[in-house]
């Protein structure tokens, strides 16, 4: 309940900040300030289990363990965030302020998603991560690019809003409780009513727009790569991960017992989703838009916690969040500093930058899945719980051959870098690389190597 509190009311204290403060980067200092103060708060009630104030919610949000864990991994993956990239979120428009009280709205969705215990708090917990999401996207009014992605985000989102009603409709009229509470809709054993199966597919498809799976993907690369950079790297990963948090949160609950009536087109999905965002990032030149398709293919190695829905599927999705979320926040900072975004723009940067190459290259060994990084730690956990599941093993076998086929078009990057020359010495990097930003990229690259030693350090905090 604390980070619900405390990222609505700062959001609202951000709103004003632009008002009584004119110095741009005093809105940043005050999104850091406020976002250390939620993640205390929660990890506190993590801790002790007692909110900052009592409000009888009537059970329709449940703060256990495993969800406030979440929202700490979320919180602090924004921390990160927010202090590699809180200049360039001040350098998007004259209204910083804005930019970071959307943020903190977004993140009372998240909160809201990660801990719904009824299907009317799970839609409004995901409109109120998306609204904002779609402002920030049409935050560069000026570019045509950024206009057409908003208005895009706006249309696809509203049209997956109306498919997820209906299927919350659907779902409280054919269950015989009659009930909002994902726990209490309890379908049994036998075969699933009809009204239950068509509300089960409408909020698959729904959700599958939201965390763009494949074929409901589509949107996703124009969006990606019309928004800000900056906002991109937010969008692709923190938001990202609450919005599988919620599909295996809401599966579980409500249409746990019938896993295996749906689990087959869970596995079409995750196959789809897997051999479009490989297939298609091979072939662009464009890192940001790379990044946009492999975001998909990542989406396809998450599906495998829906997939398994076990133990170990709950800790890789953990796992997946900060791995994945480190990573491309590391991937899109340095994007951000980047003049061309072409796979030929990073050519010699090793040698105009190499703190900045070196960064680079652990985060896409990352994404890769390479040993010794949070990424491989994240898809061992996702391929074991798809194992210990028992069912349709050939599919571990096509996620393992399809992240070899990620390595293709993640080494190029790799190689550009080290092994190529630019052709325009000394303007590859455009913008100012302050002290703090280095510093911020030497920590990502820290945190990503220890989780990939010692994952307990993220999981473990399950289990005190």
């Amino acid at each position: 309940m604390n980070a619900i509190i405390l990222t609505a009311i700062w959001g609202v204290v951000m709103m004003f900040s632009g008002v009584f403060f004119k110095n741009k980067s005093i809105p940043k200092y005050l999104a850091i300030i406020g976002l250390l103060i939620a993640v205390i708060a929660n990890t506190a009630e993590f801790s002790i289990a007692k909110p900052i104030v009592h409000i009888n919610i009537h059970d329709m949000l449940r703060f256990e363990k495993y969800n406030l864990l979440f929202i700490d991994v979320a919180f602090l993956c924004t921390m990160v965030y927010f202090l590699l990239s809180g200049t360039e979120i001040e350098k998007v428009g004259p209204h910083a302020g804005e930019y970071f009280a959307l943020i903190f709205f977004v993140l009372c969705g998240v909160s809201i998603v990660a801990t719904f215990n009824t299907l009317l708090m799970f839609f409004i917990g995901i409109e109120i991560m998306s609204i904002p999401l779609y402002i920030l996207t049409g935050s560069e009014k000026r570019n045509l690019k950024s206009n057409e992605a908003a208005l895009k985000y706006f249309l696809m989102g509203a049209f997956s809003t109306g498919i997820m009603l209906m299927g919350i409709a659907f779902v409280y009229g054919g269950n015989p409780n009659g009930s909002f509470f994902i726990d209490k809709i309890q379908l049994g054993s036998g075969q699933m009513p009809v009204m239950i199966a068509l509300g089960l597919l409408f909020m698959l498809v729904s959700l599958s727009f939201k965390v763009s799976a494949a074929p409901f993907h589509f949107w996703t690369p124009d969006v990606y790569d019309g928004a800000p950079t900056v906002f991109t790297s937010f969008m692709s990963t923190i938001v990202k991960a609450a919005g599988f948090f919620a599909f295996i949160r809401l599966f579980e609950h409500s249409f746990g017992t019938m896993h295996d009536q749906w689990q087959k087109l869970i596995v079409i999905i995750t196959v789809s989703t897997l051999l479009i965002g490989n297939v298609t990032a091979v072939f662009q030149q464009s890192v940001k838009r790379m990044l946009a398709y492999s975001s998909i293919a990542q989406a396809g190695f998450m599906l495998l916690a829906l997939f398994a829905l076990n133990d170990k599927a709950k800790e890789g999705i953990l796992l997946y969040t900060a791995a994945y979320s480190l990573a491309t926040i590391g991937l899109f900072g340095i994007l951000t500093k980047m003049e061309d975004f072409t796979i030929d723009g990073f050519n010699g940067l090793a040698k105009q930058q190499p703190l900045l190459a070196f960064v680079a290259t652990v985060c896409l060994l990352s994404l890769t899945g390479v040993p010794l990084t949070a990424g491989f730690q994240s898809k061992f956990f996702m391929l074991m719980a798809a194992v210990d599941n028992g069912h349709q093993f050939w599919l571990v076998i096509v996620a393992v051959l399809f992240a070899a086929i990620s390595a293709y078009y993640y080494f190029r990057v790799i190689q550009a870098m080290y092994f190529k020359e630019s052709s325009q010495p000394s303007v590859t990097v455009i913008h100012s690389i302050s002290s703090q930003f280095k510093i911020m990229l030497i920590v990502i690259a820290i945190l990503i190597s220890i989780i990939g030693i010692y994952p307990e350090i993220v999981i473990g905090w399950m289990y005190r």
